[in-house]
């Protein structure tokens, strides 16, 4: 198993490496000139002078690109042009927010999802398998934004039920925190339970099918023995690769959620930095929501090749 996750993790670095490649590039790619970008209008040549200075962007781009990675050895993200603060410091300050609603977003699609496919598969062609593919089909489709403003409108406006937004850290006050994360999480966790219903639908079905599924019921098992021990844990595998890939579509959609929602995270952060042209801060978002997806598809893999262990010994 060590050696498997070495080998995980020496494939993983190539990935950082060009991530990394691309968020400095991104002052290369944008039309036109980036400081007068950043700097406005009005600014003089003056100024935009001792802004490439400070950005660097007066020296040649070899030295900037050995400058950026020497910066990144040192856990140096540059330093925001408007917040007047690191960009480390930026995103670590609002990085709790974004992680609590990814993950707890992530934790709702996989329970509500699972528990929606399993229900389906042991159903199958009844009317509850055809009532949750068709709850699962239509939260697939739905606009999360649509949704989020929905939700406020009727669990905080009408029912007042929850905040329409806002965060307490849950160190603070648990309660709070949870009545201002559940439903931004719910929101954004409908798409991913449609699609974990049907992946766990589909993998049950092949597994129900199997010698030794019938041989655990034909030994007298009770059902849900056989369903929960022998069936839903070979039926988890594939549950579990798509788990690293909705992590990263979670993260990406807590940037329009945090909006939606008045959440002081890094997706709410980068929006903000894109308006106002802060490239620093977008280099570092850029490059920490990659870091993060790539972590986590780590993960995945080596919780994949636990479940099984043929995977980590290449069969």
């Amino acid at each position: 198993m060590l050696r498997y996750a070495l080998r995980r993790v020496l494939a993983a670095l190539p990935v950082l490496l060009l991530v990394s490649l691309m968020s400095f590039a991104i002052v290369w790619i944008v039309p036109g000139d980036v400081a007068a970008e950043m700097a406005g209008p009005t600014a003089t040549a003056e100024e935009l002078a001792r802004l490439r200075e400070r950005l660097g962007l007066n020296r040649p781009w070899f030295e900037q690109l050995v400058g950026w990675y020497g910066a990144l050895a040192r856990g140096d993200l540059g330093e925001s042009i408007l917040l007047r603060q690191g960009v480390g410091a930026a995103i670590v300050e609002r990085l709790p927010v974004t992680l609590s609603l990814t993950f707890l977003a992530l934790g709702i699609a996989l329970v509500a999802g699972t528990a929606l496919g399993v229900l389906a598969a042991v159903r199958a062609g009844k009317g509850a398998d055809r009532a949750a593919m068709g709850a699962a089909l239509v939260g697939f489709s739905v606009p999360d934004f649509w949704l989020g403003l929905v939700f406020v409108y009727v669990f905080a406006v009408q029912l007042a039920w929850l905040p329409t937004g806002g965060y307490v850290p849950f160190a603070q006050d648990p309660i709070g925190w949870a009545r201002g994360m559940v439903l931004p999480a719910a929101t954004l966790a409908l798409a991913q339970i449609g699609l974990f219903a049907r992946m766990t639908r589909a993998a049950m079905l092949e597994v129900l099918r199997q010698d030794y599924v019938r041989t655990a019921r034909a030994k007298g098992m009770p059902g849900w023995v056989v369903i929960g021990k022998h069936a839903l844990r070979n039926a988890l595998i594939p549950v579990v690769t798509v788990a690293g890939i909705a992590c990263g579509v979670l993260l990406g959609g807590t940037v329009v959620i945090e909006s939606v929602f008045s959440l002081p995270g890094v997706g709410r952060l980068i929006v903000g930095a894109i308006q106002r042209r802060d490239y620093p801060v977008i280099q570092g978002g850029l490059l920490l929501t990659a870091t993060i997806f790539v972590v986590v598809n780590l993960a995945v893999d080596l919780l994949y090749a636990w479940l099984d262990p043929r995977i980590r010994h290449g069969r």
